[in-house]
């Protein structure tokens, strides 16, 4: 039996534990592929936002107060449904997101992994004993933080919702998940199904999709404490500025526009395999995509060649009905936006060596060689598949170009003196960095984030970042006899 069969998901929302119809009504979940409906989705307002979130305090300190061998059986019957369900599950991430049937599997290992690593948070030491210069016990405790925003976006929406949603439930909270309305079904309904099933009690975790007023009630509710969000940078400062007037915790994870640095002494076949994935996987549509190519000048030309040839060979179509590397980007709009950044960076002087030409939603993997660095393809993140190559002269000058970013989330090199490349890494900015690999890779167990304008410094992912991120640490002091005070 699926995780949909015999239940009434079709327009409902999940709230207070049971699938109900959102105030806003409902809209269709529509396939980028081929725009059919595939569904209807419920919609909530701020007045759901409200309701549901005091049910949540309640439903939060009943889960906080169980056994910690439970709330972990609970993780790890998540991190095996998800494996269960892996054929339908990953079916909707092909059709809903737009996934290649090897990017939604990718996502399902990883949301079973980040339950399997949550699953291991309750059981960890949660304070420490602290020296007191009174007579007492003195303790330093970690406790939940409450109930957890976490606001999850289109592309990837299984692993951006899950490792939020796993390690704040684990550590004793309650969640309120708020997906992107564009793929609510995986990131949202499913989430809520698995957790449902696993046995998670009523109103520990609320599903809510909506647009932006419901994010902003989430946000400014007085019973969230903390915000987890996931998305791009400018809609990240506003939430950042909302939160940060409610004096709420906001955990970033935010744009980039991520580096490759291709030194003189790289393997040319090796470097642009790399290339061809850290800019085309998943049509681009991953925040740690490779935005740009910084290549050495003896390998420049042979590089852009290999590459333009490797990205006419990629074939583009619906994942859901044949072997294709790349699926459709999630829609007109955002399809729109990636081609105006390669035509503006065209009139700019950028060669189109391969793709900057779509048909409906497939975009084609795009090159774009000689590229300025103030052309908006190199400077601003595509979120699409496309590869802007620019000529380096020195390592000096590819230290320089890829630290000038604003951004500084992942960073990728390719040579074969590793030391070298770890002594380049070492002076450029980023959260992220990868020797001899391109710059999309993602583990439940490794502390994941950026800096800059990617993010807060927070990190997701490991035992340690997740902690920090979704609990508040209490002061505790014991006696054996009350105190006395001169008055």
């Amino acid at each position: 039996m699926g995780l949909l069969d015999g239940i009434d998901w079709q327009g409902n929302i999940f709230k207070n534990g049971e699938w109900t119809a959102g105030r806003g009504g409902d809209y269709a979940v529509i396939e980028p592929a081929t725009g059919n409906e595939l569904g209807r989705m419920g919609q909530a307002t701020p007045e759901d936002v409200a309701e549901a979130a005091s049910t949540a305090v309640k439903a939060q300190r009943e889960w906080a107060a169980l056994p910690h061998t439970e709330r972990a059986a609970v993780l790890r019957r998540a991190g095996d449904l998800w494996q269960r369900h892996a054929e339908e599950i990953g079916g909707w991430n092909v059709r809903e997101v737009g996934a290649v049937p090897g990017m939604a599997g990718f996502a399902l290992h990883v949301a079973a992994e980040e339950c399997y690593e949550a699953a291991s948070l309750p059981g960890r030491a949660i304070g420490e004993i602290l020296p007191s210069g009174e007579p007492r016990l003195s303790l330093a405790r970690r406790m939940p933080a409450g109930v957890v925003g976490v606001i999850a976006p289109f592309n990837v929406p299984i692993i951006l919702g899950i490792r939020s949603v796993a390690p704040a439930l684990a550590l004793g909270n309650a969640v309120m998940l708020k997906p992107d309305p564009r793929t609510a079904v995986t990131g949202g309904t499913l989430m809520a199904r698995v957790f449902e099933e696993a046995g998670l009690p009523p109103g520990v975790l609320q599903m809510l999709p909506g647009g932006a007023e419901v994010g902003e009630a989430l946000i400014t509710d007085p019973n969230v404490r903390v915000i987890s969000f996931t998305g791009s940078t400018a809609v990240g400062r506003r939430i950042g500025e909302l939160a940060g007037r409610h004096l709420k915790r906001a955990h970033l994870e935010l744009g980039g526009n991520s580096a490759l640095l291709v030194l003189d002494d790289a393997d040319v076949d090796a470097a642009v395999n790399l290339a061809a994935w850290g800019s085309f996987f998943h049509q681009g549509q991953i925040c740690m995509t490779t935005g740009r190519h910084l290549v050495a000048d003896r390998l420049y030309d042979d590089f852009v060649a290999r590459l333009a040839e490797k990205a006419d060979a990629l074939s583009v179509g619906d994942p859901a009905t044949g072997e294709v590397a790349l699926g459709p980007v999630i829609d007109a709009g955002q399809r729109d936006k990636i081609h105006t950044m390669v035509t503006a960076s065209a009139d700019q002087g950028a060669r189109i060596a391969a793709g900057g030409s779509y048909e409906s939603l497939f975009y084609r993997p795009t090159v774009l060689a000689d590229i300025p660095v103030t052309a908006p393809a190199f400077a601003e993140e595509v979120f699409g598949p496309v590869a802007p190559v620019t000529r380096v002269s020195s390592v000096a000058e590819a230290v320089e170009l890829a630290g000038a970013s604003e951004y500084g989330l992942s960073l990728g090199i390719v040579t074969r003196d590793v030391m070298h490349g770890l002594a380049v890494a070492e002076q450029i900015p980023t959260g992220i960095v990868h020797i001899n690999d391109q710059t999309v890779n993602d583990e439940a167990n490794a502390p994941f984030g950026g800096v800059r304008a990617s993010g807060t410094g927070s990190r997701f992912g490991g035992a340690t970042a997740n902690i920090k991120a979704f609990t508040e640490t209490r002061w505790i002091t014991m006696r054996g006899e009350p105190a006395r005070y001169p008055f």
